[in-house]
């Protein structure tokens, strides 16, 4: 007998338009009942709320949040740092990364192509916070050659929408 494996997803099939509106829907709240999507999509409960658990399980919907007011909770500053290493490395990554993990303050960090190795999105509550922030974890990493911040004066537009065609 074989030793169990990892769970295994459900077959993966393509979406359809129901998929969609339901995906979309989520996005704009994700504590609709089932009861008020059913209504919206035209089907009953039941076959609703089997799709979302499909799209669930699919890792179409990876999770629910509340959007916080980071300003209510203190907050206020927002900036974003290019990053640039000494070297590119397997070793080099692996070390940046696991700080920027251990780290609350950086909300994103992506890898990226072109002048600079990271672009991180670090939200804290004033100057001087960032600063010791900046020199105590970040550039205090071993292979963190340069940084350039650029703070944030108007957040013009922030969301977690994703389009999702019809």
């Amino acid at each position: 007998m074989a030793p169990p494996g990892p769970p295994r997803k459900p077959p993966r099939r393509s979406l359809d338009r129901i998929d969609r509106q339901l995906l979309a829907r989520l996005q704009q709240d994700g504590r609709a009942a089932v009861s008020q999507l059913a209504r919206e999509v035209h089907l009953t409960v039941t076959p609703t709320l089997e799709r979302v658990r499909h799209l669930e399980a699919q890792g179409y919907i990876e999770g629910y949040f509340a959007r916080l007011d980071p300003r209510r909770l203190g907050l206020a500053l927002l900036a974003y740092v290019e990053v640039s290493l000494d070297r590119t490395t397997p070793d080099a990554f692996e070390r940046f990364r696991q700080v920027v993990l251990a780290h609350d303050e950086v909300m994103e960090c992506h890898m990226v192509a072109g002048g600079f190795d990271y672009l991180l999105k670090v939200r804290v509550t004033d100057m001087e916070s960032y600063r010791r922030f900046l020199g105590d974890r970040i550039a205090a990493v071993r292979g963190v050659q340069q940084t350039h911040t650029y703070f944030v004066m108007e957040e013009v537009k922030s969301t977690h929408r994703i389009i999702v065609s019809e």
